[in-house]
């Protein structure tokens, strides 16, 4: 691994903080050579992860950033 490639957690956060949900599940998908349910699975556990340990990172509440994502 190269390492000053930016980690899977680093660029997903980032797509993770910003809103951008199907960017995030892509690099996931990418990343960890998986399924796209296995990614998504993957995206949202980050996702729970980041509310718990960065809450004031959101812009938006959980409703508001799941708003018009259908899986």
């Amino acid at each position: 691994m190269n390492e000053n490639a930016p980690s899977l957690t680093t660029g997903a956060d980032a797509d993770i903080l910003a809103c951008r949900i199907l960017s995030g599940i892509k690099t996931m998908r990418e990343h960890l050579g998986c399924s796209l349910h296995e990614a998504f699975l993957a995206f949202h556990a980050r996702y729970e992860a980041l509310r718990l340990e960065q809450p004031d990172a959101f812009d938006v509440s959980p409703h508001e950033y799941w708003s018009g994502f259908e899986s």
